[in-house]
């Protein structure tokens, strides 16, 4: 019976820049924002409702929609402004517009049922996740950046500890 000599080789896990952290995050948000309010759809009779010219209480106007259409576009805007602002501008609108959608995602639940609590409890507590990622990743965005010089290896404790230093 022959013996393992060979050990499996670990996986490259390079560090992810805060910036493409951010556009990820604010993709997924995006991608859920669509789906929500996709299926919010399936429920009995809101495309009546829709028909019949109203959004929960609102009635539907060009105002309306155009409303929507800056809420949408935001976070939409942000995968791109996570990538390109400078680090100190990207952090500062991360920070306010993540706390600027956590009302709005919780406004979801407005005039919900019962019978779809949840529904809007799980959809919206998954906004509610990717906004705190937002929030975190902003928030602990590195001071300084490690030297170019500087050496990489599998052990990154010591390089940390290196960067602390």
């Amino acid at each position: 019976m022959p013996l393992r000599t060979k050990t499996p080789k670990l996986l490259d896990n390079p560090r992810i820049p805060v910036q493409a952290k951010l556009a990820a995050a604010w993709t997924s948000f995006m991608f859920l924002v669509i789906y929500i309010d996709y299926f919010h759809l399936y429920q009995p009779g809101e495309i009546d409702v829709i028909r019949g010219g109203e959004i929960f209480v609102f009635d539907i106007t060009g105002t309306l929609v155009s409303i929507f259409f800056v809420i949408i576009a935001i976070p939409s805007l942000m995968v791109l402004l996570s990538m390109a602002l400078p680090a100190r501008a990207n952090r500062a609108t991360n920070l306010a517009v993540a706390l600027l959608f956590i009302p709005l995602s919780i406004f979801n639940a407005a005039g919900a049922t019962w019978d779809w609590a949840f529904y809007y409890g799980l959809t919206i507590g998954v906004e509610l996740l990717i906004l705190a990622f937002i929030l975190r990743s902003a928030w602990t965005w590195p001071r300084t950046a490690p030297s170019a010089t500087m050496p990489t290896s599998p052990d990154r404790e010591a390089v940390r500890a290196q960067q602390r230093a």
